[in-house]
C-alpha cells in the first residue's frame, strides 16, 4: 500500500480564470532575469574597475553587496509578500530592480554602483520568494506543480550560468554599463505582463507586524553571509570572519528563540522539524556549494591558467547548465516512477561523480587534466545538480503548509544563495591553500614570488607584468599548481555530496510522494 506523508497538505481551489502557463512563462522570464545578474558582473568587472578606478575596498563592496542585500532581506521579504501580497511585492520589487540599474548606469563614482548593487539586492529579495509563493498557488495539481517547479529550477541554473555568456556579449561591444541596462527593458516588459496576467496571492495573519524579528533576522542573515564571504577572502585565522559568523549565531538564535514563542511568526522555524522538509533544504545548499566553488575554481582555471577571455570561459563552462537544464525537465517524470529518496540520492550521488571526476583524471592513466575532461567533469555535475535540487525543490515546498509558503521559499533561496558562498569560502580556501603547496622552487626575488603565492590570479597579474621568458614560467608553475589542486579540492566537495545522499535515503520517508495529491 503506498503511504502518504503527513507533512503534505492539499492546496486550494484552482483559479479557473488565471491561466497557470502564462503565469510560469512571466515567472520564468523574472527569474532568468534576477539569476543572470547574480553572475553577469563577473564579466563586466574589469572593464568596469578600468573606468572607475575603485579602491580595493570598493571593489570587494562592488561585488559583495549584491548578495549581502538579498540574502538579509530574504525572510522578510517572504513573510511580507504573505502579508502584503505577493504580485504586489513582485512588481514592486521589479520597479526597485528597473531603478537601481538606471543608477548603475548613469554611475560615475564607485559609491554610486555600490548604492545601486544594493539597492539591486533589495529588488531580488521581493521578487525571488514571490516566484515559487504563486507558483505554489497557481498550480493545485501535484503534478503539474513539480513540473513548474523543473522549469524554475531549470531557469534559475540555467540564469547563472548564462550570465557571464551573455555579459561578455554585451560588455565587449558596449562597455560595462550594458550589463546593467539590459536589465530594464525586461522589467518594464515583466511589470507590464506581470499586472495583466499574474494572480494576486496573500496567506493572511493576524496580529502585528514582528519589527524586532525582522532586525533580529536582517542582522544575523548579513552577518551569516558576510563572514561566509570574508572567510573564503582571507582565510581561516582572520578574526573578522569569525566575529561575523559568532554574530549571526548569536541574532539568528535570539531570532529562532523568538519565532518558537509567537502565535504568528514571521518564519515558521519548526517547518524544519519535518524531515523532508530539512533534508530537501540541505540537498539544495550541497548542491549549491559544489556548483558554486566549481564556477568559482573552473572559472579562474579557464582564465588565469588557460588564458581565456571571460566570454570564452563562460562559454566553456555551459556542459554544466545545459546537463541541469536536462535533468531539471526530466525529474518530475522521475519522481512519478520512483520513491523520492531514491531520486534525490541518485541525484547527489551523480553530482558528486561529477566533482571526483577530475581528480579520478589526475590519477588514473597520463594525469593530465585538459578542457575535455573537465568539460565531462561539468556536465556529469550538471546532470546531479540538476535532479537534486529540482526533487528537493519540489519536496521542500510540498512539505509545507499553504500559510508558511512564503517562508519556505525565503529559505530555500537562502540555501540558494549561501550554498554558492559557502562553496566558494570553504572549497575555495582549501584550493588556496593546495595550490601553495603545489607551487615549485620559483628562482625569483621574494616580493615576486610572495604575490605569485598568493593567489592564482595574483599569479597572472604578475607573470604578465614580467614578461618574457621568466613570465611565462611563471604562468606555468602558477597553473599547473593550480590545476593540480582542483582535484582534491573538488573531491571533499564530493564527499559532502555523498553524505548529503546517504542523509536522504535513511531520513527521507519511504512512501513520500509530492507528484500526488495527499492528504493530512
Amino acid at each position: 500500500m503506498r503511504l502518504t506523508s503527513p507533512v503534505l497538505d492539499p492546496a486550494p481551489t484552482r483559479r479557473p480564470t488565471v491561466n497557470r502557463w502564462l503565469v510560469l512563462a512571466v515567472l520564468s522570464g523574472s527569474l532568468l532575469l534576477i539569476a543572470m545578474d547574480t553572475t553577469i558582473l563577473n564579466v563586466a568587472f574589469p572593464s568596469l574597475v578600468g573606468d572607475l578606478q575603485p579602491g580595493a575596498v570598493e571593489q570587494l563592496w562592488i561585488i559583495d553587496i549584491y548578495a549581502l542585500a538579498l540574502s538579509g532581506l530574504l525572510v522578510t521579504a517572504g513573510a511580507l509578500g504573505d502579508r502584503w501580497g505577493r504580485k504586489r511585492l513582485l512588481l514592486t520589487g521589479f520597479a526597485i530592480f528597473a531603478f537601481a540599474s538606471l543608477l548603475a548606469v548613469f554611475a560615475t563614482a564607485a559609491w554610486q554602483v555600490i548604492a545601486a548593487r544594493a539597492l539591486l539586492g533589495v529588488g531580488g529579495a521581493t521578487i525571488m520568494p514571490s516566484t515559487l509563493s504563486i507558483l505554489r498557488d497557481v498550480f493545485t495539481d501535484a503534478r503539474e506543480r513539480a513540473f513548474a517547479y523543473a522549469v524554475w529550477a531549470a531557469v534559475f541554473g540555467g540564469g547563472m550560468a548564462l550570465g557571464p555568456v551573455v555579459g561578455g556579449l554585451l560588455v565587449q561591444d558596449y562597455g560595462w554599463h550594458a550589463a546593467f541596462l539590459l536589465n530594464i527593458p525586461v522589467a518594464a516588459l515583466i511589470i507590464a505582463l506581470g499586472a495583466r496576467i499574474l494572480p494576486e496571492s496573500r496567506a493572511p495573519r493576524t496580529g502585528s507586524w514582528d519589527w524586532w524579528g525582522v532586525g533580529q533576522s536582517v542582522v544575523g542573515m548579513l552577518a551569516l553571509a558576510g563572514g561566509i564571504k570574508q572567510l573564503g577572502k582571507s582565510g581561516l585565522t582572520d578574526p573578522l570572519p569569525w566575529a561575523l559568523l559568532a554574530l549571526a549565531a548569536v541574532a539568528l538564535t535570539v531570532f529562532v528563540r523568538r519565532q518558537l514563542r509567537l502565535e504568528q511568526p514571521l518564519l515558521q522555524v519548526r517547518l524544519f522539524t519535518r524531515r523532508p522538509f530539512s533534508i530537501a533544504a540541505a540537498a539544495i545548499f550541497l548542491g549549491m556549494v559544489g556548483m558554486g566553488a566549481v564556477l568559482f575554481l573552473v572559472t579562474q582555471w579557464f582564465q588565469y591558467g588557460q588564458g581565456y577571455s571571460p566570454l570564452e570561459a563562460g562559454v566553456r563552462l555551459l556542459p554544466a547548465p545545459l546537463g541541469l537544464i536536462v535533468t531539471s525537465m526530466l525529474t518530475p517524470s522521475l519522481m512519478q516512477r520512483f520513491p523520492i529518496r531514491h531520486v534525490m540520492g541518485a541525484g547527489l550521488v551523480t553530482m558528486a561523480a561529477g566533482l571526483a571526476l577530475p581528480w579520478v583524471f589526475q590519477n588514473v592513466g597520463s594525469g593530465a587534466v585538459g578542457y575535455p575532461e573537465l568539460a565531462v567533469s561539468l556536465g556529469v555535475l550538471g546532470l546531479g545538480v540538476g535532479v537534486a535540487t529540482t526533487v528537493a525543490s519540489v519536496t521542500l515546498m510540498a512539505a509545507t503548509p499553504a500559510s508558511d509558503v512564503g517562508g519556505a521559499a525565503a529559505i530555500e533561496e537562502t540555501c540558494y544563495e549561501l550554498g554558492a558562498a559557502m562553496g566558494v569560502a570553504i572549497l575555495g580556501s582549501l584550493a588556496t591553500a593546495l595550490y601553495r603547496s603545489e607551487l615549485p622552487q620559483l628562482g625569483v626575488d621574494a616580493s615576486i614570488a610572495d604575490k605569485v603565492h598568493a593567489s592564482v590570479g595574483e599569479a597572472a597579474h604578475v607573470a604578465e607584468s614580467v614578461g618574457g621568458a621568466t613570465g611565462r614560467a611563471l604562468l606555468d608553475a602558477a597553473s599547473g599548481a593550480y590545476t593540480h589542486a582542483l582535484g582534491p579540492t573538488l573531491l571533499v566537495g564530493a564527499a559532502l555530496s555523498v553524505a548529503a545522499a546517504v542523509a536522504a535515503w535513511a531520513w527521507v520517508p519511504r512512501g513520500l510522494r509530492p507528484t500526488e495529491e495527499t492528504v493530512h
